[in-house]
């Protein structure tokens, strides 16, 4: 393969998974203040089969053809001019230029350097691969958003999927009594990561098992309504932060009515919380469920995967061997 060339996944129309192709394309070069990046594991997020279907940030991306993907864990193999954070041999991760493309399923991704920041060398490319996109969500949600301290009551509803069983041990972290909602099967794993209590949705409605909540995080969104009954259990003054589906004029106008506090959502590039995340990973404080890992080729089989919503942590894209 020429050096001027590499593999990545592409996309010529939005559909289902078999619009995903795996191509020869220009290798990028990096500007002034840029890093080039090998990138060795990229990470999958509902945003992306979303977006690859029409959706989620295919608004910001535009038409077709563009490439996926926002998590990314590699090599540096070029810096760009200024560049004085990051020299060509450091392992990094990061999500860089969220939400506009990032061409993270490729071999190659350029972006500025303070949008990556040293993976944690605890793990592999691939476990690293899977952070940044769920925990800068989970992070900034709990922290920057909530501002949430010790001794709070923290609800969070798809506690064990890829953002929320990292929002369980962040808000752990921060001394929170965490609640999750999940199924029945994952509980046990759930209450090792630091869930102090757990609420079997397909058996329980949550309101009727949860009180006194300073904050909600709500993974699910008012597809099932989850925002609107998650005021049910929300203290005078708390907090619901609305994650994929942002706050409705209805969301809004009852959540006013009780005397609760409501807040949209959308994750930001972000190379000091990345930081901060790497070294509580290497601590032990907190780890990384991938479920499955996927060489490039099979990139449609992971998305039609990720799309049953019924994974436990991330599924990952092997591009290169670490």
């Amino acid at each position: 393969m020429s050096a001027s060339l590499m593999r990545a996944v592409v996309q010529h129309d939005f559909g289902g998974p078999e619009v995903l192709r795996v191509e020869r394309v220009p290798r990028p070069t990096p500007l002034p203040t840029e890093v080039l990046v090998r990138v060795h594991a990229a990470g999958i997020n509902p945003v992306d089969w979303k977006t690859r279907a029409g959706s989620g940030m295919a608004g910001v991306l535009g038409e077709p053809p563009f490439i996926l993907g926002w998590d990314v864990s590699g090599v540096v193999a070029e810096v760009g001019f200024g560049v004085t954070t990051l020299k060509p041999g450091d392992e990094v991760y990061g999500m860089p230029w969220f939400p506009r493309a990032a061409g993270g399923y490729a071999e190659f991704v350029t972006a500025p350097s303070r949008q990556f920041a040293r993976k944690p060398t605890k793990v592999g490319h691939e476990e690293a691969a899977a952070v940044p996109l769920a925990a800068l969500t989970a992070w900034q949600s709990l922290v920057d958003t909530a501002d949430v301290q010790a001794g709070q009551r923290v609800l969070i509803h798809a506690a064990a999927g890829g953002v929320g069983h990292l929002a369980v041990q962040f808000a752990k972290h921060l001394g929170a009594h965490v609640i999750g909602t999940a199924s029945r099967g994952r509980h046990d794993w759930l209450t090792k990561l630091g869930a102090d209590e757990l609420v079997d949705y397909t058996a329980v409605r949550f309101e009727d098992a949860v009180r006194d909540v300073d904050v909600v995080i709500d993974l699910i969104g008012d597809a099932q309504d989850t925002s609107i009954r998650s005021l049910e259990v929300l203290r005078p003054g708390g907090l619901i932060v609305t994650i994929p589906s942002g706050v409705s004029a209805d969301l809004l106008s009852r959540a006013e009515a009780k005397g609760v506090r409501t807040s949209a959502f959308l994750v930001e590039p972000d190379a000091p919380a990345l930081a901060r995340i790497a070294g509580l990973i290497d601590a032990g404080e907190v780890s990384i469920a991938v479920e499955e890992t996927y060489p490039l080729e099979e990139v449609a089989k992971a998305h039609s995967r990720g799309e049953t919503n019924r994974t436990q942590g991330k599924l990952v894209l092997r591009v290169q061997e670490s």
